[in-house]
């Protein structure tokens, strides 16, 4: 692709690295037959290729970004499809995370009303305690979702009918290894998952502490910072991570701990950005850059982390068939395809692949809050799909998937270490419209 930036413009880091990355392309299209967005509306500017001209244009030009460019640019789930597909290696991630801080910047971009919904999903979203209040109000204006404002309804329609207490394992402690100690990590429990989903951080612990790894949860490590990142909130995202990173240096060797083999991020959508850290602190003073730089290279998966260590053989047979649901977080962002379905099969799951499964559920992030309408076709699309394959159960790596979801099926969804965990020896999956079977696997 051919750019026309200035020499007074190209001194600028941020601009000199979008046009490296513009310069990658060749315009062949082949992103328009994976980006969702595209396979729904049939636009151009609604694929990366149409998108990647929007940013070129708005860079370029400098000043106020242009409404259609915020508007084709907001449709974008960030679901990095078009990064898989691409041949010549174009690192759209980064591109679109600098228009979005571009657009994020400059003021009168959106309406004020736009502006504050996105301001207080950051806000409230970001932290635990103001998150759990806020869900806790959500549930009793849940039947009388049809006569709020418009905009707010979908934020209710994805509240669960329950929020559980806060779990105990979100406190600062060390969970010791069972039996000899081959590893010690440090896991991110998270804002929205340790809220949603208490069941998650708690099983994930249960399977490392019981395949020899010792377990700190390190206190300031909550939020990791990919929500506001997404939404181009920097100067948030980095306040975030920057607690983050320090809450885990402390624990490392360099930082005067007794050090780590590894940080485990049991969301794949945080674990993305907890892996680009090193990118998204490059502009930040060389101490943090460094610290961020170090935190990255340990970030794991935690499916990456149950392969180093060696899954045990499980000591119970479920016979259940799983839908396993690649998130794009994992599958694009992180380039994880195989390794979780390849664990469930070690676990004695029968897993199956689902139709389509490049293919956004819709989900990313909070794009099923603010785009509504298209992430409710993409999710519909996704259920459709998985019910093809007639499936017991759904396994997912990622809560916003696994909510997504489990929002448009009766099929009990749950995370992958949740399977993990009851097939090596922890208690059952909590769902009660699970088969009958599952009560004789238990007691296998």
């Amino acid at each position: 692709m051919q750019t026309n930036f200035s020499v007074e413009q190209l001194t600028d880091p941020d601009i000199a690295e979008v046009n490296g990355i513009l310069r990658k392309c060749v315009h062949c299209g082949f992103c328009t037959a994976t980006c969702p967005t595209y396979v729904l509306r049939g636009d151009e500017l609604d694929s990366p290729r149409g998108r990647i001209y929007l940013i070129k244009e708005m860079f370029e030009k400098g000043g106020t970004p242009s409404a259609p460019a915020v508007k084709h640019l907001d449709r974008c789930l960030s679901c990095l499809s078009c990064v898989s597909t691409c041949p010549s290696g174009v690192d759209y991630m980064h591109l679109v995370d600098a228009a979005r801080q571009r657009i994020d910047a400059s003021p009168g971009t959106r309406p004020r009303t736009d502006r504050l919904l996105r301001a207080t999903l950051i806000r409230v979203m970001t932290d635990r305690k103001l998150f759990c209040l806020a869900m806790g109000l959500a549930t009793f204006a849940k039947p009388i979702v049809g006569l709020l404002p418009r905009r707010l309804q979908p934020l209710l329609r994805l509240v669960p009918r329950h929020i559980p207490p806060p779990s105990s394992v979100l406190r600062p402690q060390v969970f010791p290894a069972e039996g000899p100690r081959v590893a010690r990590v440090a896991l991110l429990t998270g804002c929205v998952q340790a809220v949603i989903d208490r069941e998650i951080n708690e099983a994930s612990i249960r399977l490392l502490t019981r395949h020899g790894a010792e377990v700190v949860v390190a206190a300031g490590a909550e939020c990791c910072g990919a929500l506001s990142h997404h939404l181009g909130s920097q100067d948030h995202a980095v306040t975030k991570a920057q607690s983050a990173i320090e809450a885990w240096w402390r624990q490392t060797e360099e930082g005067g701990g007794p050090g780590l083999d590894a940080v485990v991020v049991n969301a794949s959508g945080c674990g993305t950005t907890v892996k680009d850290y090193g990118h998204m602190l490059r502009h930040q003073d060389p101490k943090l850059a460094h610290k961020a730089e170090v935190i990255a290279k340990l970030a794991v998966d935690i499916t990456e982390m149950i392969e180093r260590i060696g899954l045990k053989p499980p000591t119970r047979q479920t016979g259940l068939k799983v839908a396993y649901h690649s998130a794009c977080s994992l599958q694009h962002g992180q380039h994880i395809r195989s390794l979780p379905k390849e664990l469930l099969v070690r676990g004695g799951f029968e897993v199956t692949d689902v139709p389509e499964g490049h293919l956004c559920c819709g989900s990313a992030g909070t794009y099923n809050l603010l785009q509504p309408e298209l992430s409710e076709q993409l999710k519909n699309r996704k259920v459709e799909n998985i019910e093809s394959v007639q499936p017991e159960i759904i396994a997912a790596g990622n809560i916003g998937c696994i909510v997504q979801i489990g929002s448009g099926t009766s099929i009990p969804v749950a995370h992958t270490v949740q399977l993990l965990d009851w097939a090596t020896g922890g208690p059952p999956v909590s769902d009660p419209s699970l088969p009958a079977r599952r009560g004789a696997a238990q007691g296998a």
